[in-house]
């Protein structure tokens, strides 16, 4: 199982719709995907449809190795191959129970084992700030995307999130493979595209150079649509999703023996 983490140190960048957006083009090309919701806000939870009950096992019982971990996985409607370990407001308590364990930054990699031959993909949708979970998030993750809004919040929100990734790899905390910054709500005037998203994606590929840079995603509101709802996307809005499932090495698969 290759575990893909969506990460970004400020909220509104993207994340969640990454995250949902992707597993559903994963599972559509015949991927066996596990969604893990690791947002103490839940959005991923809700926009799959989960509503848990307080006796209902989540992320947080995952983590602390409570019950059989196959009991947190929860199918997602309309979808044969893709599942959530889903959150809700209880996860907050996994910051104390991560920081007092001495060895936080692996121990959703290490409960993830539980999972992997069951699943081909794990995407995981972490918080919007540097946290206890963020750092469990990327000690779990084989690859790392960081979604960041095409303004000057979004750039400087990709720079903090690059400055955390590269310091939890300077101490072996992560052994995550960079796939790459995905410019989020790249906003055109007809043909013109506009002054801040033209900078802010500048910017990004001087950052990390220009191969590390995805295909943006356009400001549009069938993409809230998409996630709310399942409304099919046209060809030029699930195109660079296209694009993030080849340059992950996941093309269309057929379980019935060739690819």
């Amino acid at each position: 199982m290759k575990t893909i983490s969506v990460c970004s140190l400020s909220g509104g960048q993207g994340k969640t719709t990454t995250t949902l957006l992707l597993g559903r083009a994963l599972a559509t090309r015949g991927y066996k995907v596990c969604l893990l919701d690791a947002d103490p806000q839940h959005s991923l939870t809700l926009f799959c449809n989960v509503d848990l009950s307080d006796d209902q096992p989540s992320l947080l019982e995952l983590l602390k190795g409570q019950g059989d971990a196959l009991d947190t996985l929860y199918e997602v409607e309309g979808y044969e191959t893709l599942f959530i370990v889903p959150s809700d407001d209880s996860l907050d308590g996994a910051h104390e129970y991560l920081s007092q364990t001495g060895m936080g930054a692996t121990i959703l990699k290490r409960r993830l084992e539980a999972l992997a031959q069951h699943f081909d993909i794990c995407l995981i949708d972490s918080p919007p700030q540097r946290s206890q979970i963020v750092l469990t998030v990327l000690g779990a993750a084989d690859h790392l995307v960081i979604p960041a809004e095409s303004t000057v919040k979004g750039f400087a929100s990709a720079a903090r999130t690059l400055d955390l990734y590269y310091a939890q790899k300077d101490i072996l905390a992560t052994t995550a493979e960079l796939i790459g910054i995905l410019p989020f709500r790249d906003r055109w005037f007809g043909l013109n595209q506009s002054k801040e998203s033209q900078l802010a994606q500048e910017a990004m590929r001087e950052e990390v150079g220009a191969e590390l840079v995805l295909p943006p995603i356009l400001e549009s509101e069938r993409y809230k649509r998409a996630v709310a709802s399942d409304e099919p996307l046209p060809e030029k809005l699930r195109y660079p999703f296209g694009q993030l499932c080849e340059r992950l090495g996941f093309v269309a698969v057929d379980r019935e023996g060739s690819a």
